[in-house]
Parts: structure tokens; sequence; C-alpha cells
């Protein structure tokens, strides 16, 4: 198939990058929040919730390679990954709400409930985001193509990023309505979340068009694609490059969240939300607020020094920071291509990684009244970090030209579906590994904290995600695929695609 033929329109970019939108309001409310629901909202101990979420996103990783082998052996009209889009959007859409929904029932049958409904939502986001993942690698094989495809879908994902975070614990604390009932908030927030995944999921199934193919006469059996991985250097590195990258991802959400709930200080933060004019009187018994859509969204801090303690402050204040990083990175990740074109994506990465495990450092040095010093080191460390948010996902994609250039047989859902799985339990250990810390450090849930407990919280903002990404720079130096290699595979692909089409 020529270059020209695998060029991809903007309307085909923009559908395609709705799926991975929708799948970051289970993502990202799964690192940023989850914890905290499980222990402050649902009702369970840290430790109880790090086992749950443990088992849950393990399942989920050794979930990705079967979906991975039922993937690249699909075979519809519709191709063998874009129909696993539109088959899982409405379960995904029950599941999210089910996930986080507090039953009344005892507590080891609640336990039992976070259980299930854990790991079936996880179960779904495998069977959905594995093949959608692999989607991309097959839609062009174009490699600055791939780049431009990875850069949408990224900006998209982090506006969607931007909303969960921004707006998520916002929306429950209105929600929650004059009672404070967060658990009606939490159930009320994720509906709206899961009705617009739904939504997004359709576009992309609608608009997404698969291009490259096996061979027709390719019968790979599953034995024979895990060998090809186990041969494969760069497939090595960038699984244990996953693995420890999305570690690092579930520790910096959970973490943060503490930081800001915990670590920081509320009257300081009382004072610079009030310098946004996010803050208002407290309001007398029975009133009623008045209009706006900050009011209603429940982005103003209502109360009094006082009071603090009672107020949304830190759920506003972790909202404004957390929106001000995905301010930033949306703003650098635009010239991710750029960068790639210009010093290859490995180099962008390495230097990105780098410069994130220097600036994360900065945390740790900051005073628990030194809010401004947060945002200014919340702006730093999105700015070193966001160029390399897509170039990853373009150099799974690489991988799997990689297999193909070496092996010849075209294996594009083992090689995300493995991936996947470092992915997932990257993430089951990260947030578990936090989890486990703080149970250790004493944590009391929506009570005032030790001093060995905001240790543990400040180290984990800082110092630990610090050498986490230390380690991936490592990783990355010992990558093969630099961008040299990279034009020779998909130039040498291409002509025998080419050369396979005339035949």
């Amino acid at each position: 198939m020529s270059s020209s033929a695998q060029k991809l329109s903007f309307f085909e970019k923009v559908g395609y990058s709705g799926g991975d939108a929708a799948a970051n309001f289970v993502f990202m409310t799964m690192v940023c929040f989850q914890a905290s629901f499980y222990t402050d909202v649902f009702g369970i101990s840290a430790a109880t919730a790090g086992t749950i979420i443990l088992v849950a996103r393990l399942w989920d990783a050794f979930f990705d390679p079967v979906m991975g082998v039922l993937a690249d052996r699909t075979n519809t009209r519709w191709g063998r990954f874009r129909p696993w889009v539109l088959w899982t959007s409405l379960p995904w859409a029950v599941a999210m709400v089910l996930a986080y929904s507090t039953p009344g029932f005892a507590p080891p049958v609640k336990i039992v409930y976070a259980f299930v409904t854990n790991i079936l939502l996880m179960t779904l986001y495998s069977a959905n985001n594995m093949p959608y993942s692999a989607l991309g690698a097959v839609m062009t094989g174009d490699v600055v193509e791939r780049a431009k495809l990875n850069s949408v879908r990224f900006i998209a994902a982090l506006v969607a990023q931007f909303v969960v975070v921004g707006v998520t614990l916002p929306l429950v604390f209105k929600f929650a309505g004059p009672a404070h009932d967060r658990q009606q908030g939490w159930q009320m927030t994720m509906g709206l979340w899961a009705a617009l995944c739904l939504v997004l999921f359709l576009i992309t199934f609608s608009v997404s068009k698969e291009r490259i193919h096996p061979k027709p006469e390719q019968k790979t059996p599953p034995k024979q694609d895990f060998a090809d991985l186990f041969r494969n250097g760069p497939w090595k590195i960038m699984f244990s490059l996953t693995l420890i990258h999305f570690s690092l991802i579930a520790l910096m959400g959970s973490a943060q969240y503490n930081y800001y709930n915990y670590y920081a200080d509320k009257a300081a933060f009382f004072d610079w939300l009030e310098k946004l004019h996010l803050t208002a009187p407290a309001l007398a018994p029975g009133a009623t607020a008045p209009g706006g859509l900050l009011e209603w969204m429940g982005y103003i801090v209502h109360g009094d020094r006082a009071h603090l303690a009672d107020s949304n402050v830190s759920f506003v204040g972790y909202s404004v920071m957390q929106m001000l990083s995905k301010i930033v990175t949306i703003a650098v990740i635009f010239g991710s291509p750029f960068l790639a074109r210009r010093f290859g994506k490995k180099a962008v990465a390495v230097g990105g990684f780098t410069f994130s495990a220097l600036a994360y450092m900065g945390f740790y040095a900051l005073k628990p009244t030194d809010i401004t010093g947060m945002a200014l080191m919340t702006v730093l460390t999105s700015f070193v970090y966001a160029p390399t948010i897509p170039l990853l996902w373009a150099m799974f994609a690489d991988v799997a030209d990689y297999s193909e250039w070496k092996n010849g047989r075209r294996a594009t859902g083992i090689i995300f579906a493995t991936i996947g799985f470092a992915l997932k339990a990257g993430l089951s250990l990260g947030g578990a590994i936090f989890l486990w810390l703080m149970s250790w450090a004493g944590y009391q849930a929506n009570q005032p904290q030790t001093d060995q407990t905001l240790e543990c919280i400040r180290r984990s903002s800082s110092v630990y995600l610090a050498i986490l990404f230390a380690i991936c720079t490592g990783l990355l130096i010992m990558y093969q695929l630099n961008k040299r290699l990279t034009i020779q595979i998909a130039d040498e692909l291409a002509e025998r695609r080419t050369k396979g089409t005339a035949t």
C-alpha cells in the first residue's frame, strides 16, 4: 500500500482519539481516586483496599495476553480490533457505575462486591483498550502519520484527564448534596462519565479503518507468537519500561491526591484559592448558594478559617493543580511530533524521563504552606514529562514493526497485549504498594495524619517517583530502535507490502 494511501484524515484521527478519551475516564479515576474512594468513601481499610486493587489489576494484566490472542484471530467485516470497541462499549458503561457504587451490605459482603465489580471493570477495560491500542498500529504504516495520530490521540486523552482530575471531585461534592453523601456523589458522577464514554466509543468505531492486515496465509499458533516475543530485544525493553513506568504513574496519582489533601496546609491553600476568586463566605444553615457554572459544579470553597477542615478546599485545590498540569501538558505535547522528527522518539523520551527524575525531587523540598511552589513544580514536571507521552505508544507500534521485519509475521495484538500486561501489572503494583506503605505508616482515613504518615506521603510524591523515573531512563538508553533503524524498518516493510499487493 502506498504511503499516500495510508494518510489519515483529521476527522479519522479525532474520531479514533475519542476512544482513548473515554478510556481515561476509567484510567484517571482509577489512578487518582480509586484508593481514596475505597478507604474514605466505600469504607474499607487501606490494607484491604490495596489487596483488592492488586488482585483486580493483576487479573487484568494476565487477561491482556489472552485478549491479544483473541483479537489477532478475530475476523469480521469490520476488521480484527475495531469490533471489540463496539462490543464492549455498553457493558463498560454499566460496570463503571457499579464499581463506584456503595451498597448497604455487611462489611464482608461489601469487600466481595468491591472485588467482583473491580475485576469486572478491569476485564472490560482490557477487552476494549487492548484492541483499541492495537487498532492505531494498523490504521497506517507511515511512521510520521503514526506520530501525528498518537499526538492527536493523547491530546484527546489529556483533555479527558483534564476533565477527570479537574471536575470529578467538585462534581462529587456537588452531587453529594446538603447531606454530604459522597457515596451518592460518586455514583452520580460516574454515571455521567459512563454515558459520555459510551458515546465516544461509538464514534471511534464509526470512523476508524484498519488498513494493515496479516498475510492471508499467515496461520501462526499462539506458542509461536510468544516465542517470537522472547527473541525481540526492543519488546523486552519496552515491557520492562512499561512495568516500571505505570507503577510510577499509579504511585504518583494516589500519592499526589493525599499530598494535597493532607500535607498541604489548608489555610495557605484557602489564601491561594482566594486569589483565584474560587472562595466565598460560608453559607448560613438552609441558605441556597448563588448561581453560576463554577458554583453549580461545587468549584467554590465555602467556609472560613475556623471551618476549613470541613470545607472542600482540598478538593478544589487538588483539582486546580491537576488542571494546571494538564493545560501545560496539552500545550507542550503539540511539539512532540516535531521533536520526534528532529531527534527521534528514543532521544526525546530519554531526555524527558531524565529531566522528570530531577524535577520531581523538587516536591520534597517544599513546605506545607508553599502552595505557589507546588504550582510552579507542577508546571515544571508537566513541561518536561509531556513530550514523552505520545511517543511511548508510537514506540510500541515500532516494536510490532520490528517483529514483522525480523520474523516475517505480523502479531500486533500480542505485542500490545503483553505491553498491556506490563501496564496493568505496573498499575496494580504502584497502587497497592502506596496503600500498603500508608497502612504501615499508620494512615487513618479522614483524620489528621501523624508525622510518620505525612513523611510517607511526601516521599511517595517526590523521592520515590524520581528513583522510578531514573530507572526508566536507564532502560530507554538500552532500547535498540533509534531514529535511523526505525525509518529503515518502515521503508523495508512498506516495500514488502507493495510487492505482496502486486503479487
